[in-house]
C-alpha cells in the first residue's frame, strides 16, 4: 500500500504582515522603555503603554501578556546594545583603546537615541526590580557581558590583582550606565569635550602622574551615623532587588517583625525610601565635612572624604542607597534628593578645583569628576562580597586606588604584591 502523501507545508506569513507585527512590537518596546526611564519598573503599566500609543489593552497583551514580560523585553534590548558595545571595544589591542572605544560608542548611541535615529533603550539600573525567572536570566546575561568587559584589563596572579580587576570593571560600567542621569546638563555641542574629559578621568583618576605615590589608605576620619535597623534592611533590599522587589513583606521578614510594626515605624514605603536617601546623603556630607577639617592639601582631603564612604560600602554597616532607587520616588520627593545630591557633587567639585589650583589634583573637569565619584561610590556596594577575599583595609585601599589613579593607574602604587601577566 502506498504511503500517504505528505501534508503541504503551511504558507509563510505575508511579508507585510510580518513587518507590521515587528513594527508594532518595536513601538510598544519604545514606549515601555521610555516609561521605565521616567518611573522605573514600578511605574510601568500595560494600560499606560496602550494609551500612549493609541492602542487598546488587548492589543498590547497580544504582544506581551504581562507587565513583567514587557519589562524584561525592554531590558533585553538594552543588554543587546551593551553587549554589542563591549564586544566591539574588546577587539582592540590594549586597555586604553578598549575603554576609549567603549565610551565613544556609548556617547554615539545616546546621541542617536536623543536625535530619534535609534530606538529608546531602558536603562539597566532598574533591571533587578523585575520578577523571577526573568530577573535571573537578565542578571545572567549582564554578567556574561561583565566577563567580556573584565577582559579589557590585564589579569594578575594574586587575589588582590584579581579583585582589583573586578573593581575596575564595575567602576567602568557603572560610570557609563549613570551617564544619562547627568549628560543632559550639557548641550550637544559640548558632548565631544565631555567625552574626552570622561575618558581622561576614567583612565587616569584624580591624581597627577607625578603625585601617584599618594598614600593608598587614607585615615577614616568620619564614622558613619548610627545604624537604624529598618533603614539598614530596606537599603540592602532596595540595592539588591530594586524598589519594586523590596516589598514591605520582604523588609519585615528580614527584620523578623510584622507588617504592622513596619507601618508603626514609617507611614509608607515612599517614606522609607526617602529616609534611606536622607541617611545616605547625611553619611556623605559627614565624611566631606570631617575631611575638610583635616590638615594637608586637597588631594589628602578628597581621599579622606572618600575612604570612609568606600569602607561603608565594602563593610558590614548600612550601605549608601543606590541612586537607581530615585526613579521610584514621587516627583516632589525626588526633587529634594536630587538637590541634595547635586550639592554633594558640587562640594566634591569644589574640593577638586582647590586641589587643581594648588597642584595636588590633576587638571580634570571638576563637574564631570564629581558625578563620576558619586557613581563609583554607588557601585562599590556591588563589590561588598568579593571584597572579603582580602583584609578590609586592603579592600578599601584597592578601591581607593581606582578613585585616585583611575582604572589604568600604575599597579605599583596600589599593591606591592600585585602582578600582571
Amino acid at each position: 500500500m502506498a504511503s500517504p502523501a505528505p501534508a503541504p507545508a503551511p504558507a509563510p506569513a505575508p511579508v507585510a504582515e510580518t513587518r507590521r507585527f515587528a513594527a508594532k512590537r518595536a513601538l510598544i518596546l519604545d514606549t515601555a522603555s521610555a516609561l521605565i526611564n521616567e518611573r522605573g519598573v514600578k511605574g510601568l503599566s500595560l494600560g499606560e503603554v496602550a494609551e500612549r500609543i493609541g492602542l487598546g489593552n488587548t492589543a498590547v497583551t497580544y504582544y506581551f501578556k504581562r507587565r513583567d514580560v514587557l519589562a524584561a523585553a525592554c531590558f533585553d534590548r538594552g543588554l543587546d546594545l551593551l553587549a554589542a558595545q563591549v564586544s566591539e571595544a574588546a577587539a582592540l589591542p590594549d586597555p586604553r583603546a578598549r575603554i576609549t572605544r567603549l565610551v565613544a560608542l556609548h556617547f554615539a548611541d545616546l546621541a542617536d537615541i536623543e536625535q530619534g535615529v535609534a530606538r529608546p533603550i531602558a536603562r539597566l539600573s532598574d533591571m533587578r526590580a523585575t520578577d523571577d525567572p526573568m530577573r535571573g536570566e537578565l542578571v545572567r546575561r549582564y554578567y556574561a557581558i561583565f566577563r567580556t568587559a573584565r577582559g579589557f584589563f590585564d589579569e594578575g596572579t594574586t587575589e588582590e590583582s584579581k579583585l582589583l580587576r573586578l573593581m575596575r570593571t564595575h567602576v567602568m560600567l557603572e560610570t557609563l550606565q549613570a551617564l544619562p542621569t547627568w549628560l543632559d546638563r550639557y548641550v550637544g555641542e559640548e558632548h565631544d569635550r565631555v567625552q574626552a574629559r570622561l575618558i581622561e578621568l576614567l583612565c587616569g583618576g584624580l591624581v597627577p602622574g607625578d603625585r601617584a605615590t599618594a598614600d593608598p589608605a587614607p585615615a577614616i576620619v568620619a564614622p558613619p551615623p548610627p545604624t537604624d535597623r529598618f533603614l539598614d534592611a530596606a537599603t540592602r533590599l532596595i540595592n539588591e532587588r530594586g524598589y519594586r522587589g523590596a516589598s514591605v513583606e520582604r523588609i519585615a521578614a528580614a527584620l523578623d517583625v510584622t507588617k504592622g510594626s513596619f507601618y508603626h515605624h514609617l507611614d509608607a514605603k515612599d517614606d522609607l525610601v526617602l529616609a534611606c536617601f536622607r541617611h545616605s546623603l547625611a553619611t556623605i556630607a559627614t565624611a566631606q565635612q570631617a575631611a575638610l577639617a583635616i590638615e594637608g592639601d586637597h588631594r589628602r582631603r578628597i581621599a579622606a572624604a572618600l575612604a570612609p564612604l568606600v569602607a561603608v560600602q565594602l563593610g558590614d554597616g548600612t550601605p549608601l542607597l543606590r541612586s537607581t532607587a530615585l526613579i521610584a520616588l514621587p516627583r516632589e520627593l525626588r526633587r529634594e534628593v536630587l538637590d541634595r545630591t547635586n550639592r554633594l557633587a558640587r562640594r566634591f567639585a569644589g574640593m577638586i578645583i582647590d586641589g587643581i589650583s594648588e597642584g595636588s589634583v590633576a587638571a580634570i573637569d571638576p563637574l564631570v569628576a564629581g558625578q563620576v565619584l558619586l557613581s563609583a561610590l554607588n557601585v562599590a556596594y556591588e563589590c561588598r562580597d568579593i571584597a572579603t577575599r582580602v583584609p578590609p583595609a586592603r579592600a578599601v585601599a584597592l578601591y581607593m586606588s581606582i578613585l585616585l589613579h583611575g582604572v589604568l593607574g600604575d599597579d605599583r602604587h596600589r599593591s606591592s604584591s600585585s602582578s600582571r601577566t
